[in-house]
């Protein structure tokens, strides 16, 4: 990956800017001990280096081997963006983002070694954003670990910026912030629960309204941090769970899961620092759903994330 030095970088010691990258000290200790991992103006320089305006910085990130525990297998992987240093994918349902418990071919990451690894590229999936085996939508996955270093930290300082879809029962049509530290219950590993300020961690979720009726109503929602289930229990603790939520609320018989996609992803390209948004397109069972409240309230949600895939 190669980085040009700007003027605000001038004079910085070469492992100074690459930590403020995002570069953490076992990549780079990783770096230096490589032949060609690092090169100034294409020369092999020390991480003492002082850098100058102007100057090309070229990092190693070629993956050499893939990882064993990941199985390839022929999954399907709709790519919505992709880059040498990352990719976009459209998650489906039903699929968890990489191997778990039970979970050890049927995953995201399965599929991602399959597409790479079975035309010789070696790929081992980093990523930078995680979706439950149940919600749809835009998965952030880097490509190397310098890009998921860069990536990674942009997701801890709130600079990568995510949207989803959901749709909740009952009316619910005026906008508001739900502020509520959530914890793990204590009898259970998966289930979290909203708790008093000073217990848990705090959570904080902007909802806003973009269709609804007496039944059920469209919500876009922006969370500000990024708790485990956090959007799943913010919604139901002030009375509108999400559709097909079983854990927090109750089935929907039509949806056979909870109804949440995430629509939108904002953020910077790690070697141009271009910003980019990315849209998933509309999964069809919530389509199905949403056609529901009206053509409105389809249009709204597609122009959020673009038609149905």
């Amino acid at each position: 990956m190669r980085f040009v030095i700007e003027e605000k970088d001038n004079g910085k010691l070469l492992r100074d800017y690459l930590r403020e990258q995002g570069v953490s000290a076992t990549l780079l200790a990783r770096l230096k001990a490589m032949e060609n991992g690092i090169a100034l103006n294409e020369k092999h320089v020390t991480v003492r280096a002082i850098l100058k305006t102007g100057d090309l910085l070229d990092v190693a990130v070629e993956e050499r081997e893939s990882p064993p525990h990941i199985v390839a297998r022929p999954l399907p992987v709709s790519v919505i963006l992709e880059t040498d240093d990352l990719l976009v994918v459209n998650k489906p349902a039903f699929m968890p983002t990489h191997p778990s418990h039970g979970h050890f071919e049927d995953t995201l990451a399965n599929g991602l070694a399959h597409r790479y690894t079975a035309n010789g590229v070696s790929f081992r999936p980093r990523f930078v954003n995680r979706l439950d085996r149940n919600t749809t939508g835009a998965v952030l996955v880097a490509r190397h670990a310098l890009a998921a270093a860069i990536l990674s930290a942009d997701m801890a300082s709130g600079k990568i910026k995510k949207t989803y879809l959901s749709l909740v029962k009952g009316r619910l049509d005026q906008p508001m912030t739900i502020e509520k530290n959530i914890r793990r219950r204590a009898e259970s590993i998966i289930i979290r629960e909203v708790c008093v300020a000073g217990e848990g961690d705090f959570a904080k979720t902007l909802v806003e309204p973009l269709a609804a009726s007496d039944a059920f109503s469209l919500v876009r929602l922006l969370p500000e941090t990024g708790r485990t289930h956090q959007l799943r229990v913010h919604l139901a603790s002030v009375g509108h769970p999400m559709l097909g939520d079983d854990l927090y609320g109750v089935g929907d018989g039509v949806l056979k899961r909870h109804a949440l996609h995430a629509a939108t992803l904002t953020f910077s390209i790690p070697r141009s620092r271009e910003m980019v948004k990315v849209r998933a397109p509309l999964p069809l069972d919530m389509r199905e759903r949403i056609i529901e409240l009206g053509e409105e309230a389809i249009a709204l949600a597609e122009s959020e994330c673009g038609e149905t895939g």
